[in-house]
């Protein structure tokens, strides 16, 4: 039995909930808040960050690394291509989605989602990164109807990890849709996204972790 490590607050939780639900693998899950100092934690995930697996005595971090596993180990219900090539241009978006849209677009989350303030100078730079980097995306994207193609694929995951968040905290602090002014349909691809059951859960799961938790601010 799979044992998925972190919380439903987390983006990158949900990437490997969703690769779990869509491969139909049985599993359970463990509510670990990343930042953990725990030993037992960080002999699992070394700087803390959540999510981790656990697979009977092993443990593995990183998402990325867990949905790929996740494709070997369960080759049922691909999320991969046969084909190598066709399976690297789905790890190719997955990357390219991870490093230049979610990880340029996390330094305006403290403000856009959290109350926070971010600098104008990083606002700047972060507007300059995406004005860059969403048309490179377009163009690497096919959108026909899945990012990768016509089949649901391991960069769909990265996709639902990804394109709302960074477009919404985008339009939050800029006051402008960039991702749409790329080029980029995000609310069609998201909707098409919401529509499988799957996602349903996910997002379904994570609201409810959500309202408990403001819940008990209040």
């Amino acid at each position: 039995m799979i044992t998925l490590c972190g919380t439903t607050l987390s983006n990158y939780y949900n990437k490997v909930k969703l690769v779990l639900l869509e491969k139909g693998l049985p599993f359970r899950e463990e509510r670990i808040a990343t930042g953990s100092t725990d030993e037992a934690v960080l002999a699992a995930s070394p700087l803390g960050k959540v999510p981790f697996i656990r697979v009977g005595t092993e443990t593995l971090c990183e998402s990325q690394v867990i949905v790929d596993y996740l494709e070997a180990a369960h080759p049922k219900a691909p999320l991969l291509p046969a084909d190598p090539l066709a399976a690297a241009k789905v790890r190719e978006l997955a990357v390219f989605m991870e490093l230049y849209l979610e990880l340029v677009a996390r330094e305006l989350y403290a403000e856009a989602f959290f109350g926070g303030k971010v600098s104008d100078a990083t606002k700047a730079r972060v507007r300059k990164q995406l004005e860059r980097n969403l048309p490179a995306f377009g163009r690497l994207a096919r959108f026909a109807p899945y990012v990768a193609g016509a089949q649901f694929t391991l960069a769909d995951a990265s996709g639902f990890a990804t394109v709302s968040v960074v477009a919404l905290a985008a339009k939050s602090v800029f006051g402008e849709d960039l991702m749409a002014a790329a080029g980029i349909d995000w609310k069609a691809y998201v909707k098409l996204l919401g529509a499988r059951a799957s996602v349903q859960r996910v997002n379904a799961e994570r609201q409810r972790d959500l309202d408990a938790a403001a819940a008990a601010r209040t």
